[in-house]
């Protein structure tokens, strides 16, 4: 299988009161083409900080990252500024979005950034509306953000995170900020959207959610102590209740 993101040794230190904080420790693992991965651990485990490192939003200490082949170190600030824009997906618990633009116009702000897209905005903005037609929200596409369901938002996220078509989208806890409802279907879509060949790395906390992923990657202190495939053919239950039991195994 292509390796998407690649990880070796991969270090995180923060100093705090002239005090070392080691939030990753030798951290090693692969992602390949087409995977959904979970990130489980309790909390201050370092979970969103791997995300943050491995995907170029925060300098690593020591290690090496490579996504798409190329080395995130060797990259300059504007280098990795582009790579995030062009190259990469992001969506967030909160759901930040520019007050003063439609949910549309949110969506499409990427593209419009992005120098890799040669579309006219009406053509940009025509795909956006696909998108949003394909997640169910194409009719909330001239309202204002403080107009719309928190799950509604949450889809636009989504939208904003494909429109221009990324190698991977990088999640951290996308469903922790919404309902039981709301979380099943933003879930729905983003197995949807892997399903149709899209890499996911997702940060959570919910077992719900990360049964839904083909692999789940345990860390623990900075560490990751193991990790757990599912096999998405069988029923979604099954999977819950195997990822569960082996979590309680690692001390969940």
């Amino acid at each position: 299988m292509e390796k998407i993101l690649e990880v070796k040794d991969l270090c995180k230190t923060y100093i705090v009161n002239k005090r070392q904080n080691n939030v990753l420790r030798n951290v090693s693992f692969h992602i390949d083409k087409g995977e959904m991965v979970a990130v489980m651990g309790p909390s201050g485990s370092g979970k969103s900080t791997l995300l943050y490192t491995v995907s170029g939003m925060d300098k690593m200490t020591a290690g090496n990252v490579s996504f798409c082949g190329r080395e995130l170190s060797a990259l300059n600030e504007n280098e990795l500024a582009k790579m995030r824009l062009d190259d990469m997906g992001f969506i967030f618990q909160q759901m930040y979005m520019m007050k003063n633009l439609s949910v549309l116009d949110n969506i499409i702000l990427p593209a419009v950034k992005s120098k890799k897209n040669s579309e006219s905005r009406s053509e940009t903005a025509r795909r956006a509306r696909e998108l949003m037609k394909k997640l169910g929200i194409d009719d909330i596409a001239d309202n204002d953000i403080n107009e719309v369901s928190g799950g509604q938002l949450q889809r636009a996220c989504i939208c904003r995170s494909m429109i221009n078509s990324p190698d991977m989208i990088f999640a951290d806890e996308p469903t922790g900020a919404l309902n039981r409802t709301s979380s099943e279907e933003v879930m729905e879509q983003l197995v949807k959207l892997n399903n149709e060949g899209t890499t996911l790395m997702c940060v959570t906390h919910d077992a719900k959610v990360a049964a839904k992923c083909s692999r789940v990657l345990y860390i623990v202190d900075g560490n990751i102590k193991g990790e757990f495939p599912l096999d998405r053919s069988t029923p979604l239950r099954e999977r819950e209740r195997s990822l569960n039991s082996w979590l309680m195994e690692m001390g969940w």
